[in-house]
């Protein structure tokens, strides 16, 4: 069953940074193009940044220069490396495998505050 696991969230001060993860299970992420998308509470869900098969990178011009999305495919795991947060990027963020057939994890929860 395909499955992906999301972790590394937590509360942290605003300028800070913060590394979540994303491990993946039941099928390989090196075949899908992956991506973390957010949901702040009382709004939609959206997308934060992509990476291809061969490493392009996508951004939502609000974290473009802030956020990086990496893979690690020995590892199966995604990640995204969060920098100069703000109180805006307080939100659940969720991993994405395009077209492998797996559910949406519970997300890891990520709270910008002083």
């Amino acid at each position: 069953q395909e499955q992906l696991v999301e972790s590394g969230g937590g509360l942290v001060q605003p300028g800070g940074s913060l590394r979540v993860s994303c491990a993946a299970s039941g099928f390989t992420i090196s075949r899908y193009a992956m991506g973390w998308s957010r949901q702040a509470s009382g709004k939609q869900r959206e997308l934060v940044a992509t990476i291809s098969v061969d490493g392009n990178t996508n951004y939502k011009d609000s974290v473009k220069g802030r956020f990086t999305i990496s893979r690690d495919n020995a590892k199966n795991t995604v990640y995204l490396q969060m920098n100069s947060l703000k109180a805006e990027d307080t939100a659940v963020y969720y991993c994405i495998a395009y077209g492998a057939g797996a559910s949406w994890g519970q997300g890891t929860q990520v709270t910008v505050s002083s």
